[in-house]
């Protein structure tokens, strides 16, 4: 097991994480781990660690330290979007007091599920569809015999320049953004690749984070959005971290004969393929987005970065070992310096398949179908988008990320 910590975070007003298109009008559906890594790297570099934190991640062979996507969360219970494999959960496993549940729940309406649940459907336990009820405003699989509201809701705020001389207001303007219930917030993961590593960046990443709830996450953070209270951490081992029984019972990555063996892994941040690791493309059950954006820099400000195609969290693929990901150069050509967007991957193997002859519960729907298989191995291509990433030597403007 590897050293982690859990990392929470309760905002203190609304957060803005655009879709990569720049709309303000509409949101993305979570902070996204690549955009983690920009932030924690802009941390770094105020910090004075910037040269240090670069070498053991983006230059590195792989990555010292590597984190999972920003996931809603409330009270106690964590969020994640379950593996896709094995949701809507096997019919094996769903038990009711009453048929009628199982022909009312929406399984596939919820995108964030308790990992109680996941920990659940992963070690064989059964789970109760009387209890469960997707919350259609923020996608989350509540209790239903708990009285909770929803954990987060998306908002619109409209503000306008003011005229300091005649003060009139010029140029209104609205945006999306996000807006968290008492008790609810954002979690991250920072799993590191030994106790050398954890000895290195433990502290120094606890302490961008601290730094990062002060100054701001995502977009508009000079008019107060994107800010949190002082982080919570929470250290331990990876995955028991997460998933204490899981972590306990896990099968071990090797095959009889001593040789990593053609597994499923589920990824809890968004992926890229790196030179090392062997995915097998035709297999596992994953989606791709398209990731792309400007260039933040003294040397050539909104400059268009390549974009690059990368596999999401929630998916599955299978590999011959436990994938890594890498940190993909997508600075345009001839530009000074290189510009990092993170593909580390941090998966989770899932135990060994279990028979799922009677199928899921519910069949996705045309809206949530992934995409078919096989398909070819992500590769980069030239397109658009507003993101802000990572860029060694350059200050990221509060506004720009979106």
């Amino acid at each position: 097991m590897q050293p982690a910590v859990l990392i929470r975070l309760r905002p203190t007003g609304p957060w803005r994480f655009g879709p990569g298109d720049g709309g303000h009008d509409r949101i993305d559906a979570l902070y996204r781990s690549d955009r983690v890594y920009s932030a924690v790297t802009q941390a770094m570099r105020q910090l004075g660690w910037l040269e240090a934190w670069l070498d053991a991640t983006a230059r590195a062979s792989k990555s010292a330290v590597v984190f999972s996507s920003l996931f809603p969360y409330q009270g106690e219970s964590l969020f994640a979007p379950p593996p896709a494999t094995l949701w809507p959960p096997p019919a094996t496993l769903v038990t009711t007091s009453s048929p009628v549940f199982l022909s009312k729940i929406r399984w596939n309406a919820a995108r964030f599920v308790p990992l109680s649940v996941i920990e659940s459907i992963l070690t064989g336990q059964n789970i109760l569809a009387d209890q469960w009820l997707p919350d259609a405003e923020s996608g989350c699989l509540l209790r239903r015999d708990r009285p909770s509201s929803s954990p987060f809701r998306k908002v619109t705020r409209s503000r306008g320049a003011v005229d300091r001389v005649t003060g009139a207001a010029v140029h209104p303007q609205s945006c999306a953004g996000v807006e968290f219930e008492a008790g609810a917030g954002l979690w991250a993961v920072a799993r590191f690749e030994g106790a050398e590593a954890h000895a290195a960046w433990s502290d120094r990443v606890m302490a961008a984070f601290r730094l990062l709830a002060d100054s701001g996450f995502g977009g508009h953070r000079s008019s107060g959005w994107g800010h949190a209270a002082t982080p919570e951490f929470q250290q331990g081992a990876w995955p028991a971290l997460l998933m204490p029984k899981l972590g306990r019972s896990r099968n071990g990555n090797h095959g009889p004969n001593g040789e990593a063996e053609n597994s499923l892994y589920w990824l809890l941040s968004i992926y890229s393929l790196s030179g090392t690791d062997l995915v097998d493309w035709k297999r596992g059950d994953y989606r791709v987005t398209m990731r792309g954006g400007r260039v933040e820099s003294e040397a050539a400000a909104g400059s268009q970065k390549k974009t690059v195609r990368m596999v999401v969290e929630g998916s599955v693929i299978a590999a011959r070992g436990e994938p890594s990901g890498a940190a993909i150069d997508v600075a345009p050509e001839g530009f000074p310096h290189p510009v990092y967007r993170s593909g580390f991957a941090l998966a989770l193997k899932l135990p060994e398949a279990r028979s799922l002859a009677e199928g899921p519960v519910e069949t996705p729907g045309d809206e949530e179908a992934l995409e078919e298989k096989p398909c070819a191995e992500p590769p980069a291509v030239s397109a658009t988008s507003e993101e802000v990433e990572a860029i060694p030597g350059a200050e990221e403007r509060p506004e720009d990320e979106v």
